[in-house]
């Protein structure tokens, strides 16, 4: 049976959904298409004030994506320590952080040829 494609557009809708949904902040959607280099189409990047809502943001993404588009990530990283958890969707990966972590790496400047859309918090 194949694999159903998933739009990507729809895929990253409904990742912001569930960061939203347990209030993640500071969501960046790194546009890397025209990069040659680059290992997937984006990169999604926000923060979780702790480890217990990394993991919280990380189920919220699974569920949103699953109830709505039928699908699931390829693989899942970090969740056990849960200051950096990595979600590959293939063509969409989703790096959700602790804020220090995340300033630390600072991945954003590793892609600076990516174009950056900050999605707004709604809280």
């Amino acid at each position: 049976m194949a694999k159903k494609i998933i739009n990507n557009d729809a895929l990253l809708a409904n990742i912001i959904k569930g960061i939203e949904e347990v209030k993640g902040s500071d969501i960046d959607i790194l546009d890397l298409r025209e990069i040659d280099t680059a290992v997937c189409d984006y990169f999604v990047i926000c923060n979780g004030n702790s480890n217990t809502q990394v993991n919280a943001i990380v189920n919220s993404i699974q569920k949103t994506v699953s109830k709505d588009l039928k699908d699931k990530p390829w693989h899942v990283e970090g969740s056990d320590v849960a200051e950096w958890v990595l979600m590959d969707y293939v063509h969409i990966v989703v790096h959700v952080f602790q804020k220090h972590i995340r300033e630390y790496y600072n991945i954003e400047s590793l892609w600076g040829d990516a174009k950056i859309t900050k999605i707004e918090n709604k809280y």
